[in-house]
């Protein structure tokens, strides 16, 4: 059986990828919920719009095929049992596991088709939307300043993070914060029930765990090779979880966590550190220490099912290694300068789209390091940027890969 997931690689050339359209989620972002919503700043949704559907745009002129979270969610649900059971549990995780809430709300997403009722979901269900007959005591105690019943996903243009495609599998994830736990599990529906995926996917971790990873921390360097961030997103006892069913039932035998600064500003791996072709990879140089180095590990399988872990700091030597290449280039954000790096860095400078090696996507913004990627070979697609920029998330935060082509 050939999945109809295939992931080896980082820069292997893109044959489809998943993506989210913001949508009126967006408009459910409010000062005095930014921070609740993990947002620094509220985007415009019609130029953010303009802007997405302009990267959407870039890949299928270079020949990819784009699929849409929220389409794929909708055909996921074409059965009735099926959005009945997707309803309940989604009600239940948005806090609502019986009651005249729960009930409302069922009623009220139930009557609309698929399409509308997945849209519906991830924009937020207001309080002003349904009428509850006969309120229970959760509905009129809890969240009287909180104007939502089922919070918006204002995150959900970033398909990165639910979860990660590697080799044939995927991993399903238990993402850190509140704000964004729901969107796996509509990943999770995709996956178990969308036709094109159905029983045809192996599943290397699922979202049912107390430990922590996002997609946006776990890079596929190579057919045996991952990098893993550990970061304020992923937990070091969840890549040990995942390393550990990778070596048992894959071909996967190096996994490489990286130690990055637990901050918003660097969320996950990919804000820092991405793959752009064999052997070079974008860097900031926040991450490094004096020397260019930054603390490591490197997890191998061991006997009877355990795990062998090795503690580096020359990160380049490591992947030299692991990679089998002479040298690795590591290109800095912003050129390294002090003011540059960083500025380039909260606007996703790091955060490049690899789309075949040595061609990239990134945000046009990012002038400094556009210019450096070229000037070290790199093809760069640039796109538009002033308002998705806004959510803290780059081209490679804003796409899950699908299918590549094997290197």
């Amino acid at each position: 059986m050939t999945s109809p997931i295939h992931v080896t690689s980082e820069i292997g050339k893109l044959k489809t990828v998943m993506l989210h359209r913001p949508g009126r989620e967006i408009e459910n972002i409010t000062p005095d919920y930014m921070e609740r919503l993990l947002f620094d700043d509220i985007p415009y949704l019609p130029i953010a719009q303009e802007e997405h559907d302009f990267f959407a745009q870039t890949l299928r002129d270079q020949g990819i095929e784009v699929l849409y979270f929220e389409k794929l969610a909708a055909e996921a649900l074409a059965s009735d049992d099926v959005r009945k059971e997707f309803l309940n549990r989604m009600i239940a995780e948005s806090g609502y596991v019986a009651g005249a809430t729960h009930d409302a709300l069922y009623d009220y997403l139930y009557q609309m088709t698929p399409q509308e009722m997945v849209d519906k979901i991830i924009e937020g269900v207001r309080g002003t939307d349904i009428d509850i007959a006969q309120p229970d005591l959760q509905s009129v105690s809890e969240n009287t300043d909180w104007p939502f019943l089922m919070d918006p996903m204002p995150n959900a243009y970033f398909t990165r993070d639910p979860q990660a495609s590697i080799g044939d599998g995927i991993s399903i994830n238990k993402m850190t914060f509140p704000a964004r736990q729901r969107e796996s599990l509509i990943t999770e529906y995709i996956i178990n029930h969308h036709p094109r995926f159905a029983g045809q996917v192996e599943v290397w971790r699922d979202r049912n765990h107390e430990s922590h990873i996002e997609g946006g921390d776990e890079l596929v360097l190579s057919d045996h090779v991952l990098a893993i961030g550990v970061s304020q997103r992923t937990t070091a006892d969840a890549i040990e979880d995942i390393a550990r069913n990778l070596f048992k039932d894959s071909n996967y035998d190096t996994v490489i966590a990286i130690s990055i600064p637990h901050n918003h500003a660097m969320m996950h791996l990919d804000t820092v550190f991405t793959m752009i072709n064999h052997d070079q990879f974008t860097v900031h140089p926040a991450i490094l220490d004096d020397k260019g180095e930054v603390d490591n590990w490197v997890l191998h399988p061991g006997k009877d099912g355990e795990i062998t872990i090795e503690h580096h700091t020359d990160i380049k030597a490591v992947l030299k290694q692991a990679l089998n290449k002479p040298e690795i280039d590591l290109i800095p954000t912003g050129n390294g300068d002090p003011i540059v790096a960083p500025r380039e860095q909260w606007n996703d400078g790091s955060n490049t789209l690899a789309i075949a090696p040595g061609e990239v996507v990134t945000y046009n913004r990012n002038y400094v390091s556009n210019a450096l990627l070229k000037e070290h070979g790199i093809l760069v697609h640039e796109v538009r940027s002033s308002e998705l920029s806004r959510g803290r998330g780059g081209p490679r935060c804003m796409s899950c890969p699908i299918v590549r082509e094997d290197l």
